[in-house]
This record gives structure tokens, sequence and C-alpha cells, in this order.
């Protein structure tokens, strides 16, 4: 029941959010997702744009140097990495899917650059097919406070999650969670007395003296 009163406030709060990232097609959020790996989304968005202007498909992508993206992308943050595996992703789906991004867990973790959670933000959002709940900081700090999860790993995480969020909410409870991560829950100084669970949450006494 604890379960199912958190999602229905939590819809209430913020069921107008979304994906963060700007993008228009699954290629842009693949591209996207793999550079917000240590880098805020705001930040990425405003280097996407002239990288999408630059290579608007995955063959152009591919053919680019590895100079030329490393300088479109390099307020990102090891930015030399994601260029390798911005190409590697490009040169694979340019190769193996015929220039577009699969719809499959199974293919997508086959791309370069592509873990689990780089996958189900693709499948969540772009094809609207998740193959489970995307678990990013936000998350898994929300999910382990609440108690919705006593695991620390993204992957045992996103199982917990996967068994008592319903299917249905896959795609939007991560987002959910992260506007309230963002607004509220923050990792170093959550504002307990300001937040509309608190009594939802088992920390609450630790951050707020409340028995």
């Amino acid at each position: 029941m604890k379960t199912l009163e958190l999602i229905r406030r939590l819809r209430k709060l913020y069921g107008h959010a979304k994906c963060s990232l700007d993008f228009e097609n699954p290629f842009q959020l693949t591209v996207a997702t793999i550079l917000s790996a240590q880098c805020t989304d705001e930040r990425v968005n405003k280097v996407t744009p002239d990288l999408f202007k630059k290579f608007p498909t995955p063959a152009a992508l591919a053919d680019a140097s590895q100079k030329e993206i490393e300088t479109l992308i390099k307020s990102t943050g090891f930015y030399r990495n994601k260029s390798k595996s911005l190409r590697g992703m490009a040169m694979a789906v340019t190769k193996k899917f015929g220039g577009e991004i699969p719809q499959t867990m199974t293919d997508l973790h086959s791309l370069p650059g592509v873990g689990r959670k780089t996958a189900n933000v693709v499948l969540g959002n772009a094809f609207g097919k998740p193959d489970g709940i995307v678990v990013d900081t936000h998350v898994k700090r929300l999910a382990f406070r609440l108690g919705l999860t006593r695991e620390t790993t993204p992957e045992k995480v996103e199982i917990d999650l996967n068994q008592i969020i319903s299917r249905k909410d896959w795609v939007d409870f991560p987002h959910w969670l992260i506007n309230h991560g963002r607004r509220i829950c923050s990792a170093r100084s959550p504002k307990c007395r300001e937040c509309p669970i608190v009594d939802l949450c088992p920390r609450k006494g630790l951050q707020i003296g409340l028995n």
C-alpha cells in the first residue's frame, strides 16, 4: 500500500516530468545519453545542437574524425572516451542495423558505450517500450531512502523496482524520482521539512527529528 500511495503522490507532484535531455529521434537520444555520463543534462543540451547539426545521422557521425567529435563534446568531460564510444556506436548502427537505432535491449547493449541504463533510457523514452526502470544516481538514492530497495548497485536496484512498480509506470517513475531528487531529496542536504512525501519515508526521523 505504501508503494501505491507513493506512486499516487509522485504522479500528482511530477506528472508533467519527462526526459530532460533534448532529442528529436532515437539516434539523438542515444548520443545525448552517452554524453550525460558524469555530466549534467543541462550541459549536454548545450553541446548537442552543434553536434547534431554537423553529424545528423549515424553514418555522418561514423565518418567523423575523433578530433572533430572531441572538439564539439569537450565540455561534457571524459571527452576522449565518449568520442570513441560515439564513433563506435555510430559505426555499429550503420553497419549492423542499417542506420537505425535498434529496439531491443540485447541489440542496444551490443553497441559501444551503451550500457543497460542508456538502453533503458532509449527504449522507454524514444520507443515507449522499456525493458526496465532507468536507475541513475537520483533514482538509486531515493529508492534506497524510501525503503524500496536495500541494494546499492544500479542493476540490483532496478530488479527490485521492476518487481514493485507497475510496468505502465516504468518510463515515468524515474522522471518523478529525478525531479524529486533535484528539488527536495538532494544527496547532501535533503529538505525533509519541505518534503510532501516525508510521512512515507523511513529515514525521516534521521533528518528532522520526527518520531
